[in-house]
């Protein structure tokens, strides 16, 4: 049986108390008479003292007892389950500069644009890499960390999802800065491999972190770099209103630095990526997931049964019978 508590920290009221009991008994309570002579209750003096008063507070004493010990949420782990844990940390450098705006992708028969169709397969890709630390990086003017690398992918979507243009400022595309800040959060954990992927539909024209400079710095760290290419060839559409306020489209020309891109991919022993489409980018995601996986199995309690009810419900019980004799059986002159 491995029996603990979840919260031992309730345990120290049990040390208060002997010290309340103490206090109680110093401080007494004041007379309900005051006799000028004891000979007037000296038939009352000679009755036995009954034990009913101290029963009634060792009830009190003891439910406060098992209240306490309940509040420490007293567990014990109810069985073992297999897990696969693939020993790899992840951080995901978004883009987020104002160029992500332009509708070249398709999503579910729909138009959309470059952020959406990515959030859309990063999304996928998390819910497929469960025993994954992953980790978000924001960048636009500058770099921003939005999730640290965790476990805990639920909160991470929710993070993911509110990943919007115009939160940060996305006049400039700091390449160089948003790779430097994902492999800093990779740099004190220890884990079989650290990987960054970084999405990008642009060149580096802010920041004062080269992208080349940011590569050395994960490859002399063991990180290895993924960069992918996001955009059409060519001419991509960018939403924008006509004089009536109507959505119209301009063109805007695709201006990926492919070749920077390629040189972080080879100094770090990663990949470049291009993704022209949604079905591209699902595929460069898969690519990653299958070169990207290392499993080892690993035994921890999966389950845990509850015991506070069995401390509560006694206390509860204890509070009442002091409660129902005290005003009963035994019950007490003012």
């Amino acid at each position: 049986m491995n029996f603990s508590f979840a919260s031992p920290w309730w345990l120290l009221g049990l040390l208060s108390i002997p010290l309340l009991a103490w206090l109680r008994g110093q401080s007494g309570r004041e007379s309900a008479f005051v006799y000028s002579s004891l000979t007037l209750v000296k038939g009352i003096t000679e009755l036995s003292r009954s034990r009913a008063g101290s029963f009634l507070l060792n009830l009190r004493w003891f439910a406060l007892a098992l209240f306490f010990l309940g509040l420490a949420r007293p567990q014990v782990a109810g069985g073992q389950a297999p897990l696969k844990a693939s020993g790899i940390d992840i951080a995901v450098a978004v883009d987020l500069s104002g160029s992500m705006i332009a509708e070249d992708f398709e999503l579910r028969g729909e138009r959309v644009n470059r952020l959406t169709m990515l959030k859309d397969v990063l999304g996928s890709f998390i819910e497929q890499r469960t025993s994954d630390r992953i980790g978000l990086v924001a960048f636009g003017s500058e770099a921003f960390i939005a999730a640290p690398p965790t476990l805990d992918h639920d909160f991470l979507r929710r993070v993911l999802d509110r990943l919007e243009l115009g939160v940060i400022d996305g006049q400039q595309t700091a390449i160089g800065s948003g790779l430097s800040a994902a492999v800093n959060r990779l740099r004190e954990l220890k884990s079989k491999s650290r990987i960054v992927i970084l999405m990008t539909d642009g060149q580096n024209n802010a920041g004062s972190i080269p992208p080349l400079t940011a590569a050395e710095a994960a490859a002399a760290l063991g990180v290895k770099v993924y960069t992918i290419g996001v955009g059409t060839r060519g001419f991509a559409p960018v939403p924008a209103k006509d004089a009536l306020g109507r959505k119209v489209y301009v063109k805007q020309a695709v201006d990926i630095d492919e070749a920077t891109l390629k040189q972080v991919a080879d100094k770090t022993g990663g990949k470049y990526y291009r993704a022209v489409s949604t079905e591209s980018l699902r595929g460069v995601y898969a690519d990653i997931d299958k070169l990207e996986k290392t499993e080892a199995e690993l035994k921890r309690f999966a389950y845990y049964d509850e015991l506070m009810s069995w401390f509560v419900l006694p206390g509860v019980g204890l509070l009442a019978l002091e409660i129902i004799l005290g005003q009963t059986v035994w019950r007490k002159l003012p």
